[in-house]
């Protein structure tokens, strides 16, 4: 009776520690799982395979989303497989363009002696001005300008950024290679900037690439721009893409969060801005340019991948 009854007692400890075991499991698992909010432009947007889809409140997912986690800095794309479309930002993401933003608001706001005659530093321009839209850009720059003063006033400086961009524009080290293998691989492919149309038809044009894109969707012809989803949410759209078998390349803060919260995992490059801030902003993995071996591993692993769902299952001759 004895050994039996410690044998009981040693079972109702061990089943204790497990059923407690468990409830802490469960409950850590439920709370790495983000919950979609309305968002505002303040919200944290969490990566998520999710397509974001509207309601009265505001941007919500319908399900949990499963955010896209980045492992020791590198990350594959094969759970995309079969790949239908990547989508493409402007801006620092095709042509390493803010250069000539900078010294186009530079030299525009010295000569009205904006910030008393104080010229605006790299910096400023990196965090306050770069990849936002225009409206939002006027609105910061001049708070007490009526809107149709500060949009000329952008207008004019959009006009002296193609003036030094002219001759200068050079596209991102890797982009041809890049575009011949999107092209190589039969994807849809879409070009998706905050950029006025005006600005993005002449970059595409100097990069050689006004005939490359499907779509060109620029943020003011939408509900809402960057770091909204609506721009690349319209990009899928036009293209019958899923944003399950969809990545985006972004360059900027607001561009990340527009194609995380649009569903899809970003690749972030640093042209010009600070790798930790597009990791934060949500970025899968990060990129120096499209030479980088991060990249192609993660493509080439993505092709392995999509063959291995193509090859016929051994025996029957299913796909």
């Amino acid at each position: 009776m004895k050994g039996c009854s410690w044998s009981l007692f040693l079972f109702l400890i061990i089943k204790r520690k497990i059923r407690n075991i468990a409830s802490v499991v469960k409950k850590e698992r439920w709370n790495l799982i983000p919950i979609y909010s309305p968002i505002s432009e303040k919200a944290d947007l969490v990566s998520s395979s999710t397509p974001i889809t509207k309601t009265s409140v505001g941007l919500r997912s319908t399900t949990i989303p499963t955010p896209i986690m980045p492992i020791d800095g590198k990350s594959s794309l094969s759970r995309l497989a079969p790949l239908e479309a990547i989508l493409f930002d402007i801006d620092g993401t095709l042509c390493d363009s803010d250069p000539f933003h900078y010294e186009a608001f530079r030299e525009m706001l010295l000569e009205m002696g904006y910030n008393n005659g104080v010229p605006i530093t790299e910096e400023f321009f990196a965090e306050k001005i770069s990849g936002k839209h225009n409206d939002d850009i006027g609105h910061f720059l001049f708070p007490d300008w009526e809107h149709e003063r500060a949009m000329k006033w952008m207008e004019d400086k959009e006009v002296t950024f193609r003036r030094l961009a002219a001759e200068k524009l050079q596209p991102v080290d890797g982009l041809q290679k890049l575009c011949k293998w999107v092209k190589d691989q039969g994807l849809k492919h879409a070009a998706v900037t905050n950029a006025p149309r005006v600005n993005a038809e002449f970059m595409l044009t100097k990069l050689g690439l006004d005939k490359f894109f499907h779509v060109l969707v620029v943020g003011s012809e939408c509900e809402r721009a960057k770091p909204f989803p609506e721009p690349y949410m319209k990009a899928l759209e036009v293209l019958k893409a899923s944003p399950e078998h969809t990545f985006v390349f972004e360059d900027s803060v607001s561009g990340i969060k527009a194609g995380v919260a649009a569903g899809m995992p970003v690749i972030g490059i640093t042209t010009r801005n600070p790798g930790q801030s597009l990791l934060d902003a949500g970025a899968t993995f990060i990129i120096k340019d499209y030479e980088d071996p991060k990249l192609w591993k993660a493509l080439k692993e993505l092709e392995k991948k999509e063959t291995l769902i193509m090859t016929p299952s051994e025996g029957n001759g299913d796909y």
